[in-house]
């Protein structure tokens, strides 16, 4: 097997995911960048790389996954506009001032609130449904600022994209059916990284012969994924969002021993 067969595979799966479950895929794509190459006998990739490799994946899962979504009216445009301005501005100011606070003990309190946002999605909301209507739709602007802003702010902090937390804060916090938060967080996430992205294209930090393979298969397993979250019940997308989530803290929180604790 070739490395760019590989990448193309890896690419597929964290694009399903991203369109399934309406994350960015970098929770997924970022550890299977760094494992999985030595384990099958390739070379290593660096950190600068798979950083790289995975904010090209996640912008291109999360364009695809947005597109299918829209198509089945479970994107709402104000509220990605709202939380993805006031996410991405949140994380320059935390990634400013990230440099003044013990690393550790942010990622623990990050890590903590993935864990809680896990537990969220196993509890019942009230006005979720699975086929919510997206004119009926309504969400708190200063509570949707509030959510979106400490996610960016501790997410910039602690170099945590953390977008994936917003799911079952607009489910529970905002009181947004899942469908809708799964579909708009593929909008926010997009707005999130795209600065990201333009920044580490403009300065030489994408390997780009790397990244081909995995832009060309994860547009379409976005799609595939979207399509099935729409055929899954509701209650079998919180589950897996929340076993998702959970796993994503426990990751978090093993940086946080390892850094410090």
């Amino acid at each position: 097997m070739s490395l760019a067969i590989l990448l193309g595979l890896l690419g597929m799966l964290s694009g399903f995911l991203s369109g399934l479950l309406g994350i960015g895929g970098g929770i997924v794509m970022a550890p299977l960048l760094l494992y999985i190459p030595p384990v099958l006998g390739f070379a290593p990739l660096s950190m600068q790389v798979v950083a790289g490799l995975t904010i090209v994946q996640g912008l291109a899962a999360c364009l695809s996954g947005v597109v299918a979504h829209r198509r089945f009216h479970f994107v709402s445009g104000e509220l990605t506009l709202w939380m993805g301005g006031t996410i991405f501005c949140a994380a320059l100011i935390g990634g400013a001032g990230a440099k003044h606070l013990a690393n550790h003990i942010l990622l623990a309190i990050f890590a903590l609130l993935a864990l809680t946002a896990a537990v969220l999605l196993l509890l019942p909301t009230s006005a979720d449904y699975d086929t919510p209507d997206l004119t009926l739709m309504t969400f708190s602007r200063p509570r949707a600022v509030l959510a979106a802003g400490t996610i960016g702010l501790l997410g910039g902090l602690v170099g945590q994209g953390g977008s994936f937390i917003l799911i079952p804060l607009m489910t529970s916090f905002l009181q947004v059916p899942t469908r809708i938060a799964i579909g708009s967080n593929l909008g926010i996430v997009f707005l999130a990284s795209l600065a990201g992205f333009l920044g580490k294209a403009f300065t030489g930090q994408i390997a780009w012969w790397l990244a081909l393979p995995i832009v060309v298969t994860v547009l379409p397993a976005a799609q595939i994924g979207s399509l099935l979250s729409r055929r899954l019940p509701v209650s079998s997308l919180r589950l897996l969002l929340a076993l998702c989530i959970a796993v994503a803290a426990i990751r978090v929180a093993l940086s946080a021993f390892a850094e410090g604790f």
